[in-house]
């Protein structure tokens, strides 16, 4: 698990996305988990009904920004053609990262 004292000091925001293309069968909840924990971020993974994967990660500002340049980078599963997002205050209501189904 990373250590976020040294990687994103500061406030805590909430990234919630909707991630759209190929991303439903290919392992992106998967790897979505694995990469959110690698940050030490909480938060949930869902798929939609629609095809889309929505995201909600908490943490660090500065780490939550890494996750989401990775959302939109090549090393996400599938094929992500469009995100939309939105940022806020972090709530802290979750205490790990969890599929949910």
């Amino acid at each position: 698990m990373a250590d976020t004292a040294d990687r994103g000091a500061g406030t805590d925001v909430r990234l919630q996305a909707r991630v759209e293309g190929v991303v439903q069968a290919v392992g992106f909840r998967y790897r979505t988990v694995r990469k959110a924990e690698e940050l030490a971020l909480t938060g949930t993974v869902r798929n939609d009904d629609d095809g889309t994967v929505a995201v909600v990660v908490e943490g660090p500002q500065a780490v939550v920004l890494e996750f989401r340049r990775w959302l939109r980078s090549d090393d996400a599963p599938g094929r992500v053609d469009h995100v939309d997002e939105s940022v806020s205050p972090a709530t802290g209501e979750f205490s790990g990262f969890d599929v949910v189904y």
